[in-house]
């Protein structure tokens, strides 16, 4: 346990006006530094390691993993922010990577501060370079706590981001392909 990000935990609640003894929160500033220590695992780790064993196949259409559940935080006020990723991706040579290894990928780069639309360009680079993949469509659906917790309180919001790369930026076909696939699996999921 950090024991200096707890210490600054329990200052931070009590200048915010809580008598942690009072509201039977003693051992809040732990359980929040622990929490936030799991949060922030992905921060400094490389998404090209997690990818593990690649595959030589035969394959040379695309492969889609879609509904892949991540939980973030919004890096301008630490509040959650979660949904879905939707990934197709055109593999080199044949090369694929396990399936469960782009859950791996999301998770480690959904544990950071992060931003929706870098996050989205995260994923799409981490296949373009760890697979060395021809082309890539990344779609990410969230919603962001930030936007339903304040300001305009817009409960029910989602945010839709987008990333492409490779062939499937270059080829419209190919591109439209993509989208398609991962739009009717979208729709069936």
């Amino acid at each position: 346990m950090n024991e200096k990000a707890s210490a600054a935990m329990r200052r931070f609640l009590e200048a915010m006006g809580l008598d942690l003894a009072a509201c039977g929160m003693e051992k809040t500033p732990e359980r929040v530094t622990e929490m936030f220590e799991l949060l922030f695992s992905g921060c400094g780790e490389d998404a090209s390691s997690a990818w593990g064993e690649l595959f030589e196949t035969k394959a040379r259409g695309l492969t889609a993993v879609q509904h892949i559940p991540f939980y973030s935080l919004c890096e301008h006020h630490l509040v959650p922010f979660f949904g879905e990723v939707h990934i197709a991706y055109l593999p080199k040579d044949g090369r694929i990577a396990g399936f469960s290894r782009f859950v791996h990928v999301v998770n480690l780069l959904a544990r950071r501060p992060q931003l929706q639309e870098r996050f989205t360009r995260e994923i799409a680079d981490a296949v373009l370079d760890g697979l060395s993949a021809e082309g890539v469509l990344v779609i990410v659906e969230a919603r962001q706590l930030c936007m339903m917790m304040r300001g305009e309180l817009a409960p029910g919001t989602r945010t839709l981001t987008s990333e492409t790369g490779g062939t499937i930026t270059a080829d419209a076909a190919l591109g439209k392909e993509a989208w398609d696939l991962l739009m009717r699996g979208a729709k069936e999921g």
